[in-house]
């Protein structure tokens, strides 16, 4: 089963609550772990961290897909032909690399966090709705709002229902914000 994360609003829709959202982040960064774990010696990259490829078991645990595409692909094209979040030194260095998987898994966590495609990353789930739309920097948006100290705006409005997370939910946005450093 694919998982669907916030941004996907409307009626019929069922939002996941914090408890569902955290073990879906923490299986994810556990398959990400096992694989850079793994992989330590030859520094192979997932290379395609994303939210499409988190997937749910049949008993509902989160697993990290299409681990090894990055091998079948010739690394100049890998970066271009790869879909995950991509770290801003990847346009320059042109390579994947175990550190870019860290920077992918800060995104997806701001996704989790905030709610918000992020934008800059265009899939066939989420095209652009017009011409005028401009692509967000999910990373330099959260930044920009938490620097003015609106901290409570980059949440997701689903997830301040629940009462007594805030400091769960400061706590895994500095997570991101470490993952996202350039």
């Amino acid at each position: 089963m694919e998982l669907k994360f916030p941004r996907n609003r409307g009626p019929g829709r069922v939002p996941l609550d914090w408890t569902t959202r955290i073990s879906l982040i923490l299986g994810a960064a556990r398959g990400l772990a096992k694989i850079h774990e793994e992989y330590a010696a030859s520094r192979i990259p997932h290379g395609n961290v994303k939210s499409s490829n988190i997937l749910l078991d049949r008993n509902g645990i989160a697993c990290i897909s299409d681990f090894g595409l990055s091998l079948l692909l010739n690394p100049v094209h890998a970066i271009a032909r790869l879909g995950g979040y991509k770290a801003p030194e990847q346009a320059e260095i042109k390579r994947l690399s175990q550190m870019a998987d860290v920077y992918s898994f800060g995104v997806l966590l701001l996704e989790v966090l905030t709610g918000k495609a992020p934008s800059q990353y265009p899939s066939p789930s989420r095209p652009r709705l017009n011409e005028e739309e401009q692509p967000v920097d999910l990373p330099k948006w959260v930044r920009s709002v938490v620097r003015d100290e609106w901290t409570a705006e980059v949440f997701d409005q689903e997830l301040l229902r629940y009462k007594n997370i805030e400091e769960e939910l400061v706590s895994m946005l500095h997570v991101a914000m470490v993952c996202v450093v350039p």
